[in-house]
């Protein structure tokens, strides 16, 4: 498994997130995902020196967003879902209501399970 790539700029030590590749017939930057290979002629950036690109005058900066499905996810990501599943294992406390108490949306008794499926009745 070879090494994650750095940052291109000089000193940097970060992960590169971003791939710069410049079009020179068109006077352009383009800033887009990570490419899948390093290429010769572009640039792996940062996220901090991806943002803070900028082009020569008279070019235009194209930055292009990445795939959602190819960003890993984050820290805070992982630790929302590992919160959810926790909140998912713990027991139903039944709640105490008047019988002219709306129901909120989502809330229901749980009748069944089929997986990781619950079936939910409101009251």
């Amino acid at each position: 498994m070879s090494p994650a790539r750095r940052c291109s700029r000089t000193a940097c030590d970060r992960p590169a997130v971003t791939t710069l590749t410049y079009v020179y017939a068109d006077q352009t930057a383009v800033v887009g995902p990570l490419a899948t290979y390093a290429e010769p002629h572009s640039y792996d950036l940062c996220d901090v020196h991806g943002q803070r690109l900028s082009a020569p005058r008279g070019w235009e900066v194209l930055r292009l967003a990445p795939d959602p499905s190819t960003v890993p996810p984050s820290p805070d990501d992982l630790l929302a879902l590992a919160d959810a599943v926790r909140e998912a294992g713990r027991p139903m406390v039944e709640a105490t209501r008047s019988p002219h108490e709306a129901v909120p949306t989502g809330a229901g008794r749980e009748t069944g399970r089929r997986g990781h499926l619950r079936m939910l009745t409101s009251e």
